[in-house]
Protein backbone atom coordinates (compact mmCIF):
# COMPACT_ATOMS: atom_id res chain seq x y z
CA UNK A 1 0.00 0.00 0.00
CA UNK A 2 2.83 2.40 0.87
CA UNK A 3 4.44 1.77 -2.54
CA UNK A 4 1.18 2.53 -4.34
CA UNK A 5 0.75 5.80 -2.41
CA UNK A 6 4.36 6.75 -3.16
CA UNK A 7 3.88 6.22 -6.88
CA UNK A 8 0.68 8.28 -6.85
CA UNK A 9 2.42 11.14 -5.03
CA UNK A 10 5.27 11.13 -7.57
CA UNK A 11 2.85 11.05 -10.49
CA UNK A 12 0.83 13.96 -9.13
CA UNK A 13 4.03 15.91 -8.49
CA UNK A 14 5.18 15.38 -12.08
CA UNK A 15 1.76 16.51 -13.33
CA UNK A 16 2.04 19.79 -11.43
CA UNK A 17 5.35 20.47 -13.18
CA UNK A 18 4.31 19.21 -16.61
CA UNK A 19 4.41 22.68 -18.17
CA UNK A 20 8.20 22.78 -17.75
CA UNK A 21 8.87 19.56 -19.69
CA UNK A 22 10.11 21.57 -22.65
CA UNK A 23 10.35 19.69 -25.97
CA UNK A 24 13.53 21.47 -27.16
CA UNK A 25 15.31 22.42 -23.91
CA UNK A 26 16.05 20.97 -20.48
CA UNK A 27 14.53 22.63 -17.38
CA UNK A 28 16.42 23.02 -14.11
CA UNK A 29 14.08 20.44 -12.56
CA UNK A 30 14.89 16.73 -12.75
CA UNK A 31 12.81 13.67 -13.51
CA UNK A 32 11.59 11.64 -10.48
CA UNK A 33 14.40 10.01 -8.50
CA UNK A 34 15.20 6.33 -9.11
CA UNK A 35 13.36 6.40 -12.45
CA UNK A 36 14.30 5.49 -16.02
CA UNK A 37 12.91 7.16 -19.13
CA UNK A 38 13.17 5.93 -22.73
CA UNK A 39 12.71 8.39 -25.59
CA UNK A 40 12.74 8.34 -29.37
CA UNK A 41 13.02 11.68 -31.15
CA UNK A 42 12.80 12.44 -34.87
CA UNK A 43 13.49 15.60 -36.87
CA UNK A 44 12.57 16.32 -40.50
CA UNK A 45 13.46 19.32 -42.64
CA UNK A 46 14.22 20.56 -46.12
CA UNK A 47 17.91 21.12 -46.78
CA UNK A 48 19.05 24.52 -48.05
CA UNK A 49 21.21 23.00 -50.81
CA UNK A 50 19.57 19.57 -51.20
CA UNK A 51 16.29 18.48 -52.71
CA UNK A 52 15.67 15.49 -50.43
CA UNK A 53 14.23 15.57 -46.90
CA UNK A 54 16.85 15.64 -44.15
CA UNK A 55 16.08 13.29 -41.27
CA UNK A 56 17.58 12.58 -37.86
CA UNK A 57 16.53 9.94 -35.30
CA UNK A 58 17.74 9.92 -31.70
CA UNK A 59 17.00 7.07 -29.26
CA UNK A 60 17.71 8.20 -25.70
CA UNK A 61 17.85 6.81 -22.17
CA UNK A 62 17.50 9.08 -19.11
CA UNK A 63 18.24 8.15 -15.50
CA UNK A 64 16.97 10.01 -12.44
CA UNK A 65 19.66 9.06 -9.95
CA UNK A 66 18.28 11.18 -7.09
CA UNK A 67 16.54 14.53 -6.63
CA UNK A 68 19.69 16.44 -7.65
CA UNK A 69 21.37 14.30 -10.34
CA UNK A 70 20.19 12.96 -13.69
CA UNK A 71 22.00 11.54 -16.71
CA UNK A 72 21.06 11.27 -20.40
CA UNK A 73 22.67 9.09 -23.07
CA UNK A 74 21.60 9.06 -26.71
CA UNK A 75 22.65 7.98 -30.19
CA UNK A 76 22.10 9.74 -33.50
CA UNK A 77 21.24 8.33 -36.93
CA UNK A 78 20.65 10.58 -39.94
CA UNK A 79 21.22 11.52 -43.56
CA UNK A 80 22.04 15.13 -42.65
CA UNK A 81 25.65 15.16 -43.89
CA UNK A 82 25.54 12.30 -46.39
CA UNK A 83 23.15 11.01 -49.06
CA UNK A 84 22.41 7.86 -47.05
CA UNK A 85 21.47 6.89 -43.48
CA UNK A 86 24.29 6.15 -41.08
CA UNK A 87 25.19 6.13 -37.39
CA UNK A 88 26.48 9.65 -36.79
CA UNK A 89 26.89 10.34 -33.08
CA UNK A 90 26.75 9.48 -29.39
CA UNK A 91 26.15 11.95 -26.56
CA UNK A 92 26.15 11.87 -22.77
CA UNK A 93 24.64 14.61 -20.61
CA UNK A 94 24.71 15.13 -16.83
CA UNK A 95 22.72 17.71 -14.84
CA UNK A 96 23.05 18.74 -11.19
CA UNK A 97 20.29 20.77 -9.55
CA UNK A 98 22.01 22.89 -6.90
CA UNK A 99 19.18 25.25 -5.88
CA UNK A 100 15.50 24.61 -5.21
CA UNK A 101 13.14 27.11 -3.58
CA UNK A 102 9.78 25.31 -3.46
CA UNK A 103 6.38 26.64 -2.42
CA UNK A 104 2.82 25.51 -3.08
CA UNK A 105 2.22 25.64 -6.86
CA UNK A 106 5.41 27.67 -7.21
CA UNK A 107 9.15 27.03 -7.33
CA UNK A 108 12.45 28.49 -8.48
CA UNK A 109 15.29 26.14 -9.46
CA UNK A 110 18.81 26.34 -10.82
CA UNK A 111 21.00 23.61 -12.28
CA UNK A 112 24.38 23.16 -13.93
CA UNK A 113 25.03 20.72 -16.75
CA UNK A 114 27.84 19.31 -18.85
CA UNK A 115 27.70 17.22 -22.02
CA UNK A 116 30.14 15.49 -24.34
CA UNK A 117 29.38 14.50 -27.94
CA UNK A 118 31.16 12.15 -30.31
CA UNK A 119 30.33 12.82 -33.95
CA UNK A 120 31.41 11.14 -37.17
CA UNK A 121 30.40 14.18 -39.21
CA UNK A 122 33.04 16.28 -40.92
CA UNK A 123 33.03 20.05 -40.51
CA UNK A 124 31.15 21.74 -43.33
CA UNK A 125 29.42 24.76 -41.78
CA UNK A 126 29.69 27.21 -38.88
CA UNK A 127 26.44 26.55 -37.02
CA UNK A 128 27.70 24.79 -33.89
CA UNK A 129 25.18 22.15 -32.78
CA UNK A 130 26.42 19.61 -30.25
CA UNK A 131 22.88 18.65 -29.18
CA UNK A 132 22.01 17.45 -32.67
CA UNK A 133 25.59 16.19 -32.99
CA UNK A 134 26.53 17.99 -36.19
CA UNK A 135 29.97 18.25 -34.56
CA UNK A 136 31.78 16.53 -31.71
CA UNK A 137 32.80 18.44 -28.62
CA UNK A 138 31.90 19.50 -25.10
CA UNK A 139 29.28 21.83 -23.68
CA UNK A 140 28.64 23.27 -20.22
CA UNK A 141 26.06 25.68 -18.91
CA UNK A 142 23.52 26.93 -16.38
CA UNK A 143 19.71 26.54 -16.33
CA UNK A 144 17.23 28.71 -14.41
CA UNK A 145 13.54 27.74 -14.17
CA UNK A 146 10.58 29.48 -12.52
CA UNK A 147 7.16 27.86 -12.10
CA UNK A 148 3.96 29.78 -11.25
CA UNK A 149 1.04 27.34 -11.00
CA UNK A 150 0.23 26.54 -14.67
CA UNK A 151 2.93 28.68 -16.29
CA UNK A 152 6.68 28.00 -16.33
CA UNK A 153 9.56 29.94 -17.87
CA UNK A 154 13.16 28.76 -18.19
CA UNK A 155 16.44 30.10 -19.50
CA UNK A 156 19.64 28.28 -20.47
CA UNK A 157 23.08 29.73 -21.21
CA UNK A 158 26.00 27.55 -22.30
CA UNK A 159 29.38 27.47 -23.99
CA UNK A 160 30.12 24.89 -26.70
CA UNK A 161 33.59 23.84 -27.81
CA UNK A 162 34.07 21.84 -31.00
CA UNK A 163 36.87 19.26 -30.66
CA UNK A 164 38.00 18.45 -34.18
CA UNK A 165 41.40 17.74 -35.71
CA UNK A 166 41.00 20.86 -37.87
CA UNK A 167 41.22 22.88 -34.67
CA UNK A 168 44.96 22.09 -34.47
CA UNK A 169 45.70 23.22 -38.02
CA UNK A 170 47.67 26.45 -38.17
CA UNK A 171 45.68 28.14 -40.91
CA UNK A 172 45.06 31.88 -41.01
CA UNK A 173 42.26 32.76 -41.18
CA UNK A 174 40.71 29.64 -39.64
CA UNK A 175 38.17 27.96 -41.96
CA UNK A 176 35.65 27.17 -39.20
CA UNK A 177 34.45 28.45 -35.86
CA UNK A 178 35.12 26.16 -32.87
CA UNK A 179 33.47 28.02 -29.99
CA UNK A 180 29.97 29.37 -29.49
CA UNK A 181 27.66 30.86 -26.89
CA UNK A 182 24.25 29.17 -26.96
CA UNK A 183 21.02 30.12 -25.25
CA UNK A 184 17.36 29.21 -24.99
CA UNK A 185 14.36 30.98 -23.49
CA UNK A 186 11.44 28.60 -22.97
CA UNK A 187 7.87 29.15 -21.79
CA UNK A 188 5.18 26.54 -21.17
CA UNK A 189 1.52 26.66 -20.14
CA UNK A 190 -0.73 23.88 -18.89
CA UNK A 191 -3.96 24.09 -20.91
CA UNK A 192 -5.70 20.91 -19.77
CA UNK A 193 -6.88 19.66 -17.32
CA UNK A 194 -8.19 22.74 -15.56
CA UNK A 195 -8.46 20.81 -12.30
CA UNK A 196 -6.82 17.54 -11.29
CA UNK A 197 -9.08 14.73 -10.13
CA UNK A 198 -7.04 11.72 -11.28
CA UNK A 199 -3.37 11.20 -12.19
CA UNK A 200 -4.54 9.36 -15.33
CA UNK A 201 -5.95 12.56 -16.82
CA UNK A 202 -4.42 13.58 -20.14
CA UNK A 203 -2.31 16.74 -20.02
CA UNK A 204 -2.14 19.24 -22.86
CA UNK A 205 0.71 21.76 -22.70
CA UNK A 206 1.70 24.47 -25.18
CA UNK A 207 5.23 25.84 -25.50
CA UNK A 208 7.22 28.55 -27.22
CA UNK A 209 11.03 28.42 -27.21
CA UNK A 210 13.56 30.93 -28.49
CA UNK A 211 16.78 29.14 -29.50
CA UNK A 212 19.95 30.96 -30.47
CA UNK A 213 23.70 30.76 -30.83
CA UNK A 214 26.56 33.15 -31.42
CA UNK A 215 30.02 32.15 -32.58
CA UNK A 216 32.93 33.38 -30.46
CA UNK A 217 35.98 35.04 -32.02
CA UNK A 218 34.57 34.64 -35.51
CA UNK A 219 34.38 37.76 -37.68
CA UNK A 220 32.08 36.65 -40.50
CA UNK A 221 29.32 34.09 -39.78
CA UNK A 222 28.22 35.08 -36.30
CA UNK A 223 24.73 34.13 -35.12
CA UNK A 224 21.33 32.52 -35.58
CA UNK A 225 18.00 32.94 -33.77
CA UNK A 226 15.15 30.42 -34.11
CA UNK A 227 11.62 30.14 -32.74
CA UNK A 228 10.08 26.77 -31.87
CA UNK A 229 6.38 26.53 -30.92
CA UNK A 230 5.16 23.08 -29.88
CA UNK A 231 2.39 21.11 -28.20
CA UNK A 232 2.69 18.23 -25.77
CA UNK A 233 0.38 15.44 -24.60
CA UNK A 234 1.02 13.50 -21.39
CA UNK A 235 -0.90 10.26 -20.87
CA UNK A 236 -1.30 8.50 -17.49
CA UNK A 237 1.54 10.66 -16.08
CA UNK A 238 4.07 8.30 -17.70
CA UNK A 239 3.91 8.77 -21.48
CA UNK A 240 4.75 11.96 -23.35
CA UNK A 241 4.21 12.93 -27.00
CA UNK A 242 5.79 16.13 -28.40
CA UNK A 243 5.06 17.84 -31.72
CA UNK A 244 7.02 20.93 -32.71
CA UNK A 245 8.07 23.19 -35.56
CA UNK A 246 11.34 25.15 -35.45
CA UNK A 247 12.03 27.97 -37.90
CA UNK A 248 14.66 30.63 -38.38
CA UNK A 249 13.95 34.21 -37.37
CA UNK A 250 17.30 35.66 -38.37
CA UNK A 251 20.82 34.44 -39.12
CA UNK A 252 24.00 35.21 -41.02
CA UNK A 253 25.35 31.64 -40.80
CA UNK A 254 25.40 29.06 -43.56
CA UNK A 255 23.07 26.34 -42.23
CA UNK A 256 22.02 22.87 -43.29
CA UNK A 257 18.34 23.86 -42.99
CA UNK A 258 16.34 26.82 -41.77
CA UNK A 259 13.24 25.02 -40.49
CA UNK A 260 12.32 21.56 -39.26
CA UNK A 261 9.52 19.46 -37.78
CA UNK A 262 10.08 17.49 -34.58
CA UNK A 263 8.22 14.57 -33.05
CA UNK A 264 9.23 12.61 -29.96
CA UNK A 265 7.75 9.86 -27.82
CA UNK A 266 8.87 9.22 -24.25
CA UNK A 267 7.93 6.70 -21.57
CA UNK A 268 9.01 6.93 -17.93
CA UNK A 269 9.34 3.94 -15.62
CA UNK A 270 8.93 5.09 -12.02
CA UNK A 271 11.06 3.51 -9.27
CA UNK A 272 12.89 1.37 -11.83
CA UNK A 273 16.24 1.99 -10.06
CA UNK A 274 14.91 1.44 -6.52
CA UNK A 275 16.03 -1.67 -4.73
CA UNK A 276 13.28 -4.19 -4.11
CA UNK A 277 12.37 -4.76 -0.47
CA UNK A 278 12.14 -8.45 0.38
Amino acid sequence: MRKILLILIICCSSLLNAQELYPYAEPASNMPAKSISAKLGAMYGKGVHRSDVLQRYSPEIMLGLDKKWMIHANLGFSNMHENYFYFESARIYAKYRFLSLDEVHKHFRMAAFAAATYSRNHLDHNEINLVGADQGGIQTGIIVTQLWHKFAVSGTASISEVLDEKRREKITPRPYSFESFNYTLSAGYLVFPRNYTDYKQTNLNIYTELIGGRNINWPSEKYYVDLAPSIQFIFNSTTKLNLGYRFQLKSDIYRLMKNSFMISYERIFLNALRKKVK
